[in-house]
């Protein structure tokens, strides 16, 4: 029997990805390109317990949003990936992140990678997915990397805000 409180499509997405941690590690991978255990969990922002690192991982895996593969280079880690149904929540983590940056008081450097993907539209979403696909999922290498326009947007606002205080 279904478990589920109901059939409505909103509902169903929030039983995956409603928590408080899902959506933080499913943009960490994406956007910070965090791999590994200690990354997700020593690199994020909002300071996640490791405990419940470990359990999100563990039910990412389980729904089918991320591929956990072992490390070639160290027996005892893991490697997270993306799988395409993961990659496709990109225009939802760029509404998410243009509803915040009209609604909340967001910090610039940690706002420069929505302000971007909400300007670019479309267009670049679709180009941040194709390179998603390549890093996580083997596809051909596009020919612009979004990624890297993103990671040094990031840089360069951290830079202003440091020569600024």
């Amino acid at each position: 029997m279904d478990q589920h409180r109901s059939g409505c499509p909103i509902n169903l997405t929030l039983e995956v990805l409603g928590d408080r941690w899902s959506l933080i590690v499913i943009r960490d991978v994406m956007f910070g390109n965090r791999r590994h255990f200690r990354e997700l969990l020593g690199q994020s922002e909002e300071g996640i317990a490791s405990n419940i690192l470990s359990t999100r991982l563990k039910r990412l895996v389980a729904e089918g949003l991320l591929f956990k593969s072992p490390d070639p280079s160290h027996a005892q880690k893991s490697i997270y990936s993306l799988s395409e149904p993961a990659i496709e929540l990109v225009p939802l983590l760029v509404q998410m992140g243009a509803w915040g940056r009209r609604h909340t008081p967001v910090s610039k450097e940690l706002s420069i990678r929505a302000q971007l993907l909400e300007e670019g539209g479309p267009i670049m979403w679709q180009c941040f997915m194709d390179e998603l696909r390549h890093i996580h999922l083997g596809a051909p290498k596009p020919a612009k990397s979004v990624l890297e326009e993103l990671q040094d947007a990031y840089l360069r606002v951290v830079a202003e805000e440091a020569a600024s205080s």
